[in-house]
């Protein structure tokens, strides 16, 4: 069988993905200490393509080898991906002990100043491409040693690979960036690669990130193989000991399908998708109450789907963890401010992976949101009379310690971690025809529209007649503020719903049905008495369309009812419940 290999340095060394030519079997995904270890293995792969620079000028005209000039021009905005590599002895200057400094290496500055006196510029090289010199050298000493391999032995770039996957265009996203990662995935199935391959998680010693960078390297060592290489630059040149200096990709299949893998949404499915499997196994699969045809006096057949049993209390645990697991975390921790259910969530999540969270509260606060923050872990923070009070608050703190700021609704990462409730959803009730959401700052009903768009699921928002934040939107076709009093204001209570949440909604949301707040303390009563479920007001909003008759259900409509929010004061309760 012919072999093929793609490799990536990792911080274990090196992350190797190799398969046969024809992808007809998964890849065999291996880590090496040393490069040399994949030339002995058992699969003995024809072409390796590995994500590292060979073939070293003495000499450097411009800002840097040409195969990096020539790459440039075609990656657009992700241009900025390939490093500067300097010249050879700048590459080997760090093997030199320094002049009074015994055996230490040679600095980032040291090598910058070799590096300007065998070029043409002034410029040094970033500290990127300094830390991977150890990496450069390995390879270069390699193929010196034994010049046999040097047809087996390609230099690709990632960027360049999936460029020329995307039918000759840059692609829109960074590779940590979540949607980056299903626009490459998306990508590498164009090759012949099943997702199911790509799903598992990569060896030990090596980040998602390498091992999609493995992948990419893999297809191009593949069209290499099949004669469909191409060079950076055409043709490509040579090094002083005669190594060959290239990037390798390959020509695009120009008959085949020209549509970007990704679609145009903000937030598009695929996103949602890579959430789900990010968040798996520390969210809650929360369950549907189905009650039947005839429930609370409806013509519908309703069910109740129950996010309210979620991991502190609310669906924002979904959001938060996939913050927490796609987004780098500083030493600072993350910072969010939270009329308290995000809090919570925020908290949890943080506590969960052993990160620092601070966590700013309006003084309308319930206390037991904010006892339930602190049971969690964080750090509360009063951050003044009302949410936008805090919310400043917050961005002071983010901006004077650097913590990573977890939005409650204008993120992406946190919409797509909501939506994973309507992918989830829809597998438990795959025949529903509407559901009803709740809408406070609109990141849960973005998440869940953003699912269930160009489907026949009609997504039907709920907002208090005192805060409707996104009905003024969708009216006035741009986000609008408003003023805010309700009896839901503390997780119903956004005064601005954002340009994400708008852009979203705006067409994936049917309409918008506005409740009096008797109406939710109706439902609350209602979800205590007949199921013993304690639900917050917000939590409870969705159903008092339904009781209040704000939406109307066709006889027989499949109608789901989100209940999505614990975090009650149990004697506020009693009271309402009477």
């Amino acid at each position: 069988m012919n072999w093929v290999a793609g490799v990536d340095g990792c911080k274990a060394g090196w992350i190797a993905a190799f398969c046969d030519a024809g992808f007809k079997n998964p890849p065999v995904i291996k880590v090496f200490r040393e490069f040399a270890s994949i030339l002995k293995d058992d699969l003995t792969p024809s072409i390796i393509a590995v994500d590292m620079p060979i073939g070293l000028p003495d000499w450097i005209e411009g800002r840097g080898r040409g195969p990096e000039d020539a790459a440039r021009a075609v990656l657009g905005r992700r241009r900025g991906s390939v490093f500067s590599i300097p010249s050879r002895a700048a590459v080997y200057a760090v093997d030199r002990p320094v002049v009074g400094m015994g055996d230490i290496a040679i600095s980032h500055a040291a090598a910058c100043g070799l590096a300007r006196a065998t070029s043409t510029l002034k410029a040094g090289f970033s500290r990127q491409a300094f830390m991977i010199l150890p990496k450069i050298r390995e390879i270069d000493r390699l193929l010196q040693a034994a010049p046999q391999h040097r047809h087996r032995i390609r230099e690709i770039h990632p960027e360049v690979a999936f460029w020329s996957m995307n039918h000759g265009r840059p692609l829109r996203f960074g590779k940590k960036h979540p949607a980056g990662e299903m626009e490459r995935i998306a990508l590498l199935r164009t090759q012949g690669l099943a997702e199911a391959w790509m799903l598992p998680a990569p060896p030990k010693g090596a980040r998602r990130d390498d091992q999609i960078d493995a992948l990419a390297a893999l297809v191009v060592a593949r069209h290499i193989a099949a004669g469909r290489g191409k060079p950076f630059p055409d043709p490509p040149g040579r090094d002083s000991h005669g190594l060959p200096i290239a990037i390798w990709s390959f020509v695009p299949d120009r008959s085949a399908p020209q549509e970007s893998p990704m679609p145009d949404q903000p937030v598009p499915r695929p996103m949602i998708e890579a959430a789900a499997e990010r968040i798996a196994g520390h969210a809650r699969t929360t369950p549907v109450m189905r009650l039947g045809t005839g429930a609370f006096g409806s013509r519908a057949d309703v069910s109740l789907k129950l996010e309210c049993l979620q991991h502190a209390g609310s669906f924002k645990t979904r959001g938060a963890f996939n913050n927490l697991l796609s987004l780098d975390v500083p030493a600072a921790g993350v910072a969010a401010a939270s009329g308290g259910n995000h809090g919570a969530a925020v908290a949890y999540a943080a506590g969960k992976r052993g990160v620092k969270a601070t966590i700013f509260v309006p003084e309308i606060s319930p206390p037991a949101k904010i006892e339930a923050i602190r049971r969690f872990g964080a750090e509360v923070r009063i951050g003044g009379a009302q949410y936008d009070d805090a919310q400043a608050a917050c961005d002071k703190f983010v901006a004077e310690t650097g913590a990573l700021k977890i939005h409650p609704f204008s993120a992406k990462e946190t919409v797509a971690g909501q939506g994973t409730l309507g992918r989830e959803w829809q597998s438990q009730e795959p025949d529903l025809d509407t559901v009803l959401v709740a809408v406070g700052g609109g990141g849960l009903i973005s998440g869940i529209a953003a699912w269930f768009s160009g489907t026949h699921v009609k997504v039907v928002g709920v907002e208090p007649e005192g805060s409707r934040a996104l009905q003024a939107a969708l009216e006035a076709k741009a986000p609008v503020t408003v003023t805010v009093a309700s009896v839901a204001a503390d997780s119903l209570g956004a005064r601005n719903v954002g340009q994400l949440v708008y852009d979203v909604c705006e067409g994936a949301v049917d309409h918008v049905a506005l409740v009096p707040d008797t109406a939710i303390t109706q439902a609350q009563k209602v979800l205590w008495r007949d199921f013993r479920l304690a639900v917050e007001p917000g939590g409870a909003a969705a159903l008092g369309a339904l009781l209040c008759g704000a939406y109307k259900p066709k006889p027989g409509e499949r109608l789901g009812v989100l209940v999505c929010g614990a975090n009650v004061d149990l004697s506020r309760l009693q009271e309402v419940a009477g």
